[in-house]
């Protein structure tokens, strides 16, 4: 196998595609948010890219077939519903539980569950009631195209870095890309309740819109600087001229942060102008309370938590 292998699976025609990267950092944060996004609308698997920079280890399914480490790029289609709408639309199902979501991602692990937000359409239109703006739309149908860059790993040395992240870099200009965003978690070395996100662009022009939505951009953070895929995005990426983000949301440091993602992933929505459903991120969200209320027992017993060194950001 060559140093890198870039594995043609389909090529599927884009409109605008707009690229968005979440691989494994601080809280997990940038990749819950993208298998998210894989889980929420219709995906196809476009390329898969393989590495001897990646762990010498295999991936092993739930039906135990073996696949070598990788990563992988889905077309998603934000003007596309998920399978579980689609089933709920026409079965004009108004069961209060709503209608469980199949896992359509491979490399996904939480389940997507729409059927709420389809009951309570079913209810506002059983009353003859107008829609409300402000309620939770769920996930909506919007004209887009994304590329999604996730994976399980990132690579073992400098080195690796710089040369797959060229090599995520070319794929996504084959596809046209010219607006990238990159996904992770920045480390607090606290809990935290609120989870706000920070920036940082190839560009300042491209500051004043991501402020509107919210996002802060704070001098020397995070500190140490952005390292990883998503900090090379931002350095790679902008010498070939592209418009590149990073949005990093405040996280514990912890432990995998589904709420760290949803705030992260809101902020995306607001700058490429579609909605998704959050359902699966809060139910991850609600599962990992317990975990939370035992890391605060332990630090008002006077337990230390993580080193600063394993804290360091990873993106």
């Amino acid at each position: 196998m060559e140093p890198i292998d870039i594995e043609t699976v389909a090529d599927p025609e884009f409109r605008d595609p707009v690229l968005v990267e979440g691989l494994p950092g601080v809280g997990h944060v940038g990749k819950l948010a993208a298998e998210h996004l894989l889980e929420e609308f219709e995906s196809t698997l476009v390329r898969r890219v393989y590495a001897d920079e990646f762990p010498p280890q295999v991936d092993v399914d739930d039906d135990g077939v073996a696949s070598l480490t990788h990563a992988s790029f889905h077309a998603v289609d934000l003007s596309s519903p998920t399978p579980t709408e689609v089933e709920a639309e026409d079965e004009g199902s108004e069961d209060d539980e709503g209608v469980d979501g199949d896992d359509e991602n491979p490399e996904g692990d939480a389940l997507a569950d729409g059927g709420e937000v389809d009951a309570e359409d079913g209810e506002a239109d059983a009353d003859g009631s107008e829609d409300a703006e402000n309620d939770d739309p769920g996930t909506v149908p919007t004209d887009g195209d994304l590329l999604v860059l996730t994976g399980n790993h990132q690579a073992g040395s400098n080195e690796g870095h710089y040369q797959l992240t060229e090599a995520f870099l070319d794929v996504a200009e084959g596809f046209g890309v010219e607006e990238a965003y990159a996904l992770g978690g920045v480390p607090t070395g606290e809990l935290i309740e609120e989870h706000n996100v920070l920036g940082a662009v190839s560009d300042a022009e491209l500051t004043d819109s991501l402020s509107a939505a919210g996002v802060e951009f704070r001098g020397d953070e995070p500190a140490g600087g952005i390292v990883g895929v998503s900090g090379l995005l931002l350095g790679l990426g902008g010498r070939r001229d592209l418009d590149v983000a990073c949005l990093m949301g405040e996280t514990s440091g912890y432990l995998v942060d589904p709420k760290s993602a949803q705030a992260v992933l809101e902020t995306l929505e607001q700058q490429l102008d579609f909605r998704v459903d959050f359902a699966a991120l809060e139910k991850r969200a609600e599962e990992m309370e317990e975990v939370v209320s035992k890391i605060q027992q332990m630090q008002e017993g006077g337990g230390a938590g993580p080193s600063d060194e394993e804290l360091r950001y990873i993106g």
